[in-house]
């Protein structure tokens, strides 16, 4: 499922001969062999589509913001308890993700990232092995559950429990270091097919 995505995304993306990659992508296709020897390999920056400030409670926009606004640190939320950032990116297509909010938990002040993962439903027990297997520290919270109106996992995780992460760490950095950690669960499920 990955190798597919991966191999519609260089057919669709390839442009003069080159191709953008983050560099977990780059590594995933050096191993299996995706990429000719004529395609140059470039670099790739997150860019996104939608960038939203939204009320917690009634979900209602306060702003729409630029890719600017996420250059700044992440604990923005811890500041702004009453706030979430919602975003979508075409980045996340590769890796089966709708769009990704990101939240400081009231309760356990914990930074949360809420998302879509479109997988089949069969796969239940290997994400939450992957969760259980992956995320670190004492506490780590997650919850996974299928909707069959969407035919989605319904995903919720808090970040401070995947290595790598600290408050410092500005919003484009989290989403990279989330993509990163996405990619390397689907990849772990399609070896286990």
């Amino acid at each position: 499922m990955l190798k597919k995505q991966m191999e519609k995304y260089i057919v669709e993306n390839t442009k003069d001969n080159k191709i953008e990659f983050f560099e977990v992508d780059k590594e995933y296709v050096a191993k299996h062999q995706l990429i000719t020897s004529g395609q140059t390999v470039l670099d790739k920056d997150f860019h996104f589509n939608v960038v939203e400030r939204c009320v917690k409670e009634t979900e209602n926009l306060i702003r729409e913001e630029d890719q600017q606004f996420l250059s700044g640190s992440i604990s923005y939320l811890k500041n702004h308890m009453n706030e979430f950032i919602y975003v979508e990116s075409d980045a996340f297509d590769l890796i089966r993700i709708d769009a990704v909010v990101l939240e400081c938990d009231d309760v356990f002040k914990t930074y949360s990232s809420l998302f879509g993962l479109k997988l089949q439903k069969k796969f239940g027990d290997a994400i939450k092995a992957y969760l259980d297997t992956h995320l670190h520290g004492d506490g780590a919270k997650y919850s996974v559950l299928f909707s069959n109106e969407d035919g989605l996992w319904d995903m919720n995780f808090a970040l401070d429990y995947v290595d790598g992460f600290n408050e410092d760490l500005s919003f484009v950095e989290v989403y990279q270091l989330m993509y990163n950690f996405i990619f390397k669960l689907v990849e772990a499920i399609d070896e286990e097919q």
